[in-house]
């Protein structure tokens, strides 16, 4: 499962960009989360489904075979929410008997005809109807809601969108859809039967078999899964799609998308072989399932889903040509839930408490893939903001294995996420590539097709190391928080001896175990020595004939901790032109930007104008403070040159952006020739530069790009420029993009310009649909998150409410007032 992409971006959104101390926890039930016990295990799983599109229904017909997992039993505990249910059997030669059992509603309870030992398998059918949008569950701030199957726009009410069916498994939702022991440390075999409208596709686990034309006009596809897997990872898809086929070792690898992103596809998911040979290599183990395909998915309740063999994807993973000429934002996402088929799918977390060994590692593939295809650098970057999304999210209180939570949701979090694929990092480095990339092959091997646990893990890593690794688990896996460090450093002349001091500021009573570097540089030459920090304060000494130009802590910049140093600007200059890693460089940069007034800060930042990474070139423009002359007129001409001619696109937009302050008419060419730019990023910048140095020119582009095809920042751009300029049919234009919008951050980023729209729109009719989106938009805002984001959009909203009073519209006034009433989240 991958998150939202702006879970993380609200907090930061409303709180700014400074580190956010743990907020207050709810309070958590004592109640143990053990793994749930195993009295009957799955064997395999038959699925018949016929799909009402009227009522939102699946009708169903399930055969489940099942044997007790050790001692006999004469009774059978079936998940089965919200199900209807006709009949319930044991399959004897070839013949349905009856049995007795109790439908609560949310479990099958039933008596077996007779006593089964561990060596006899039964086939239970179950005769139902499922109905999901008629069951209330709860979501999760990962996964927003917890139906299971979703019926998309059934009975074609809503133009322009497509009629689909997909199901979402995890945690526990499979059982809205399929009777099942909906348990991860469950395993089974599958096959799953559809019969759809013949103008539909289907996508489910495993290969497909057959199909079959049906006379009235519908088609039957059975899809097997030979292979065992968690019912969670079970999936159905139904739509309108194209399917782009493309292949990995004589394997099928599909991609279904909605039919006008047919052309860009590869472009989109293109990268999945390669992917999977890479991954594969670095495993030891080759994908293990028989195909892979990714389909995406129309109003998605999370960010993708690792159904075996059958991801499925949020619709913001279809981008345009354009959208992808600035990078293709959805290329971490495909390398982690790709790497899910291993970690998750072959081998499954056994409980939700062991979240970790699904989600920590495929968070963890985003780094590993960026720095195989992109480089160091980019994987750095990548790490950085994982980092700082753990560290911002107030989580210093929960372990990463947690067996006390409110409920099975609240484990998708960014301690599994982000924090566990820091762990991962801190780990790799401690061990080595060598060992352990073999103990995550050992892992694969020795649980393959079973589900396990952090202690499987810690084993696998002791194995190859030979090393004990209790503590280094005991404090990042079955502990909670990070170090909160100290850096001073200091020399003594007289005894020629640099030293470090350590402090370990972290409140409570916890101690970190960290084992770590201090690099010491004398020009370019490094003398590298290994340290454990341990102790509240540990103060370390190394002899050195002279003052070094640098002392350098945790050299690798591995540790997953916050850290003050007393560093000199010269000492950050030096770390930037020879301790070189992103880390090292960014820290410069960032200890310049404080500093800005210091012409050897200046220098710095000079530096980072022209630094060999894109990133940070780009992070280095959003730095400038133009209200300082010295750094205004430092910056001018190089923010021209990466204007005019930097070839990475996310550099150009910000250098654009940035040089547009000037104000300068000279500049004007530039903005004028990147409006037409291919990239949606850079054009939108270069048409909002344009506004302030020839406005007129703006309009004129903004009138001539409305016609077109627009998405992302451009859109916004044309729209906001019309709005400016009076053009009547400027609202409508932006209370439909903003409509269109799926959920995410470009969503949330357009609820300010649509707000400032509203309040001064005199059309009562746009104003109340414009109203009317932004609730609606609150109210799919994930639970976890609506106590932080909803009084900020009504505060927003009370603006309008005031704006709409003052200019004597006050039915629109009192529509707002109505409308927050009503909101019932």
């Amino acid at each position: 499962m991958k998150q939202f992409a702006f879970l993380g971006a609200f907090c930061l959104a409303l709180t700014g960009a400074g580190a956010q101390e743990s907020a207050p926890v709810a309070e958590v039930p004592k109640v143990f989360r053990a793994t749930a016990e195993k009295v009957n295990d799955l064997v395999h799983t038959k699925l018949d489904a016929r799909f009402d599109y009227q009522k939102s229904h699946l009708l169903g017909k399930a055969w489940i075979t099942l044997r007790p997992h050790f001692y006999p039993t004469d009774s059978l505990r079936l998940d089965a929410k919200g199900m209807d249910v006709r009949q319930v059997a044991i399959v004897r030669g070839g013949q349905n008997k009856p049995l007795k059992y109790t439908n609560t509603g949310m479990e099958l309870l039933i008596t077996l005809d007779k006593t089964y030992s561990r060596t006899e398998p039964y086939t239970i059918y179950i005769d139902y109807t499922a109905k999901p949008d008629e069951l209330k569950v709860e979501g999760s701030a990962a996964i927003t809601d917890a139906k299971g199957l979703y019926f998309v726009n059934p009975r074609g009410e809503e133009p322009g969108k497509p009629t689909q069916i997909w199901t979402q498994g995890e945690t526990e939702a499979t059982s809205v859809w399929v009777p099942t022991i909906d348990k991860p440390n469950q395993k089974t075999t599958n096959e799953i039967l559809m019969t759809v409208p013949a103008k539909y596709v289907t996508l489910s686990n495993g290969l497909l078999i057959k199909q079959t034309k049906n006379a009235d006009g519908t088609r039957t596809d059975h899809w097997k899964m030979d292979l065992p897997h968690a019912p969670y990872l079970f999936f159905m898809g139904v739509g309108d799609f194209a399917v782009v086929k493309d292949s990995w070792r004589g394997k099928e690898v599909s991609y279904y998308v909605e039919k006008e992103y047919a052309s860009v596809a590869r472009g989109i998911f293109g990268h999945t072989p390669e992917m999977m040979t890479f991954f594969s290599r670095l495993l030891g183990v080759d994908y293990p399932w028989s195909k892979y395909a990714q389909m995406t998915a129309r109003d998605y309740v999370s960010g993708a889903m690792e159904n075996t063999t059958a991801t499925l994807h949020q619709e913001s993973a279809q981008q345009d040509a354009r959208e992808l000429s600035d990078g293709n934002d959805w290329e971490g996402t495909i390398a982690h839930e790709l790497f899910h088929q291993w970690f998750g799918d072959l081998v499954t977390a056994e409980s939700w408490s062991n979240l970790t060994v699904n989600e920590s590692f495929a968070n963890y593939s985003e780094y590993l893939w960026s720095e195989y295809k992109y480089g160091k650098d980019a994987a750095d970057d990548h790490n950085m903001s994982d980092m700082q999304g753990y560290l911002m999210s107030g989580s210093e209180k929960k372990d990463l294995v947690r067996h006390y939570y409110r409920d099975k949701e609240d484990m998708f979090d960014a301690v599994s996420y982000n924090k566990g694929g820091r762990i991962l990092h801190m780990l790799r480095n401690y061990l080595g590539d060598s060992a352990f990339f073999k103990a995550l092959n050992v892992y694969l091997v020795n649980n393959r097709f079973k589900a396990a646990e952090a202690h499987n893990l810690r084993l696998a890593f002791e194995e190859v190391s030979g090393k004990d690794l209790n503590w280094f688990f005991n404090q990042w896996y079955f502990g909670a928080g990070h170090p909160k460090l100290d850096i001073n450093y200091s020399y003594d002349e007289a005894a020629k001896q640099v030293r470090v001091i350590v402090q370990q500021k972290q409140t409570g009573d916890k101690l970190f175990q960290l084992p770590t570097t201090v690099d010491i540089y004398n020009g370019p030459n490094k003398v590298r020595h290994k340290i454990w920090v341990s102790n509240k304060v540990d103060t370390f000494t190394f002899n050195a004939a002279t003052k070094p130009d640098l002392v350098n802590f945790d050299g690798d910049k591995v540790l997953l901790a916050t850290k003050t140093e007393n560093k000199t600007i010269a000492e950050y200059a030096h770390q930037y032109k020879y301790a070189g890693n992103y880390t090292d460089r960014r820290e410069a940069l960032d200890a310049a930007a404080r500093r800005q007034d210091d012409a050897a800060a200046q220098a710095i930042l000079l530096q980072g104008l022209s630094d060999r990474y894109e990133g940070l070139r780009a992070y280095t423009v959003s730095r400038l403070d133009l209200r300082k002359d010295a750094i205004k007129t430092m910056a001018e001409p190089q923010l021209a040159r990466l204007s005019k001619s930097d070839p990475k696109r996310g550099v150009k937009a910000a250098a654009i952006s940035k040089l547009a302050t000037y104000r300068k008419a000279e500049y004007a060419p530039i903005f004028r020739s990147a409006v037409s730019d291919s990239s949606y990023t850079v054009a939108g910048n270069a048409l909002e530069a344009l506004v302030r140095v020839d406005s007129s020119a703006a309009v004129a582009e903004a009138r001539r790009l409305a016609n077109t095809k627009m998405k992302g920042k451009l859109a916004a751009t044309v729209t906001n420029v019309l709005v400016q300029a009076g053009d009547p049919a400027a609202a409508a234009m932006m209370i439909t993009n903003f409509e269109k919008l799926p959920l995410g951050q470009a969503k949330f980023e357009g609820i300010k310009p649509l707000t400032d729209l509203l309040g001064g729109l005199s059309d009562a009719t746009l104003f109340r649909r414009g109203v009317d989106a932004v609730v609606k938009f609150m109210g799919e805002i994930p639970a976890a998150y609506r106590d932080q984001t909803t009084p900020f959009i009504e505060g927003l909203l009370g603006e309008v409410q005031k704006q709409q009073d003052a200019a004597g519209r006050k039915a629109s006034a009192q529509y707002v007032q109505e409308k927050l009433a009503k909101k019932g989240f």
